[in-house]
């Protein structure tokens, strides 16, 4: 089979592409490779989110330079936000590229490898997809891999929500949701395939169902049919946006005993002036209260959150209101991010006014103060057995195993050898915490 090797940058949106990709190419002749200089595709499946990504993206691709001249037959692609954003300006910055895919163009990733191996020619496909509905044809085809034990399925794609700092709306286009039957579908299929963990994905899943979709299914019922499929034990989702949460999704975390009781919401700020700013479309307030709807439904529920410092405007007093949130909160982790003008957005056309040192100080209290509330949240763990979906051997020296904490903790653990396995289900008593990771001896049922 020819080869090929596989990159990936930002979000589990962006996994979930690759794994397509990966499948799609599969069924064409290709394998997967970790050795990009033995690969006959080269894929870099990118993310224009933040700068720093695009620079990663950008010296990948110079590190990738020298293998192409040496082997002028190897396709070289780039797909994603990146791709999608950028167009034809990728070609010209980089002549020895062969391929520029959109989001919209997964589907399609075979043909156009062969377009560019048949036609010798450069490609370039970032139109959108002009299909109301968003389908993901299920495949009875052999896979590429065996499912692991958390399988991604995407159920929404796209966003409406046009904050002023975001690119993705520019870059994967309006809220497309798939047909119900056909994630059920897919979920039985990935169960097959060994996959105890299901995690549903859309750049916004509490918008599922709402837009060309007869009749309309919201996201609150698409999580109870998922859970009633055998042989899923564990639902997840991601990501949420404050403002289409629902009370009946809230409810869920309450009725489904297999829906884990962590939640990734993005904040962003805890200002109403820079919310208003960011278009986000809620209040401070408001989102306590969701927080509140949320604790009231399930007590232990943990949280996690997207935090940005500096943004256009931002005052000394304004990013305190924020550290006061996280204290509130008391968020188990956070992706924090000092601001930078993403081209195409809103915020571009405000002033950039607070000091890249100002910005690397605010950042800098950030993660210390999320350091200390998951030091703190850690400590709760010790002394307590916890429940573990176990996803294999650990490169720790002193521990044998990994897996996941319902609450999204990383445990490594000891012991288990002879009788446990990938995707298993494992009772951990918990002996001590570093940074977001527990640490512990596997309990035997007997």
């Amino acid at each position: 089979m020819k080869q090929v090797y596989m990159e990936t940058f930002g979000c589990q949106m962006n996994v979930a592409d690759t794994d397509r990709m990966e499948q799609l190419l599969f069924q064409s002749g290709y394998l997967r490779t970790s050795a990009k200089e033995n690969a006959d595709l080269v894929l870099v499946n990118t993310c224009s989110i933040r700068d720093k990504a695009e620079h990663k993206i950008y010296s990948l691709l110079g590190t990738i330079r020298p293998l192409k001249k040496a082997n002028p037959d190897m396709t070289l692609a780039l797909a994603g936000c990146l791709a999608q954003q950028e167009g034809e300006t990728l070609i010209k910055k980089f002549p020895y590229l062969d391929m520029v895919l959109g989001p919209d163009a997964v589907e399609r990733v075979v043909e156009a490898v062969d377009y560019v191996k048949t036609q010798k020619k450069s490609l370039v496909w970032t139109e959108f997809d002009q299909e109301k509905k968003y389908s993901i044809p299920i495949s009875d085809e052999p896979a590429a891999k065996t499912s692991g034990p958390s399988a991604y399925v995407n159920i929404i794609k796209g966003c409406d929500k046009f904050c002023s700092f975001c690119i993705v709306p520019f870059t994967r286009g309006r809220e497309k949701s798939r047909e119900p039957y056909e994630i059920y579908e897919e979920v039985r299929q990935l169960v097959d395939r060994g996959a105890k963990e299901i995690i549903l994905l859309g750049q916004n899943v509490n918008s599922y169902g709402k837009r060309d979709m007869q009749p309309p299914t919201p996201f609150h019922e698409l999580l109870y049919g998922v859970a009633e499929i055998s042989g899923v034990e564990r639902i997840r989702f991601t990501t949420s946006h404050p403002k289409d949460f629902t009370k009946e999704a809230a409810r869920a975390f309450k009725d489904l005993d297999i829906l884990v009781n962590q939640l990734h919401l993005p904040v962003q700020s805890g200002n109403n002036k820079v919310l208003e700013r960011m278009r986000r479309g809620y209040t401070v307030n408001e989102y306590k209260a969701l927080i509140d709807l949320l604790r009231s439904e399930a007590p232990d529920i943990a949280f996690s959150t997207d935090i940005i410092v500096g943004f256009p405007g931002e005052t000394d007093q304004e990013f305190e209101d924020t550290l006061e949130l996280m204290e509130w909160v008391g968020f188990d982790s956070s992706y924090m991010f000092s601001y930078s003008p993403r081209p195409g957005t809103p915020a571009t056309e405000m002033e950039d006014s607070v000091p890249l040192e100002v910005k690397k100080e605010r950042l800098q209290r950030t993660i210390d103060l999320q350091k200390s509330l998951s030091d703190r949240n850690a400590k709760k763990y010790i002394g307590q057995v916890v429940e573990v979906l176990v996803e294999g051997e650990t490169v720790h020296k002193d521990y044998d195993f990994k897996g996941r904490s319902p609450h999204y903790w990383m445990v490594n653990f000891s012991g288990g050898q002879k009788t446990l396995k990938s995707g298993g289900l494992a009772k951990i008593y918990i002996e001590s915490a570093s940074g977001h990771a527990l640490r512990g001896t596997y309990r035997s049922p007997n």
